[in-house]
């Protein structure tokens, strides 16, 4: 059972984010993306319950500043079968483009994907943060955000749950268990989400936690409890990362693991 938050609203805007100095940086080619196993350079954090944790710096490039960050994972939700996972400048279908583009990450889908790095793992009690910007979504309404608990994201048992918002103010709570998905928490509109809109100038900011406590488990957006579910039978420890939905254009500026207040 969901217990929805909505004591606690700030009014919705439109948060600014430039980084046209480092898109006109960018280099046309195409890049194909490795799951490499060397980490990255990194920044320390922790997580209650867990071992000190390797966590990639947005501020420090994982490799080559504008290039595909080393040491990442991906996996497509309806993989090519026999072909490469390639990024590119301007993505085609079945390709998207990841590079370092500090501060943090610049994505953009053609399909939908996770993406993760190996040393992003936490259990016990902790608040997974990531800071996203969307840019320019068009007519599309698809989704963003964080998932937790990751497990075996490479094979037909994959598991996770996710947290995700989109351009119309909304937010839902998803498990994905191998070819299946359930949803926990539907589609929700809060005004704590920050959506896209003919007045957007830019981006669409908003910075999303999930935070395990005990017992239960807690979405919040710019600081705002929106949702809370009980953490029994949902995986929680485990991989942290992102998740894309198709054709987007996101910066992520901000990913980090912590303990809870």
């Amino acid at each position: 059972m969901s217990a929805h938050r909505t004591d606690r609203r700030p009014s919705s805007s439109s948060t600014r984010f430039t980084i046209a100095a480092a898109l006109a940086g960018l280099v046309a080619g195409t890049l194909a993306i490795a799951a490499a196993p060397a980490l990255a350079p990194a920044q320390e954090g922790r997580a209650a319950g867990a071992d000190t944790l390797q966590m990639p710096d947005p501020e420090v490039p994982q490799g080559e500043n504008l290039a595909v960050p080393e040491g990442w994972r991906f996996r497509l939700d309806s993989p090519n079968e026999g072909t490469d996972l390639v990024a590119a400048e301007e993505p085609a279908s079945g390709d998207i483009r990841f590079v370092n583009m500090t501060p943090g990450w610049h994505v953009t889908t053609g399909p939908r994907v996770i993406l993760y790095h190996p040393a992003a793992r936490a259990e016990g009690d902790f608040r997974a943060t990531a800071t996203m910007h969307l840019f320019a979504p068009g007519e599309r309404n698809e989704a963003y955000g964080l998932f937790v608990g990751g497990r075996q994201l490479q094979g037909a048992d994959q598991r996770y749950l996710y947290f995700l918002i989109r351009r119309s103010g909304d937010y839902l709570v998803k498990l994905r268990d191998g070819d299946s998905t359930e949803e926990i928490v539907g589609w929700t509109s809060h005004d704590a989400v920050v959506p896209f809109t003919d007045e957007t100038e830019e981006t669409a900011t908003n910075t999303l936690s999930v935070t395990a406590r005990g017992d239960s488990l807690h979405f919040s957006v710019n600081g705002v409890e929106v949702d809370a579910v009980a953490r029994e039978g949902f995986p929680v420890d485990g991989q942290v990362g992102w998740r894309v939905n198709h054709a987007l254009d996101l910066h992520v500026s901000e990913f980090s693991l912590e303990g809870p207040d």
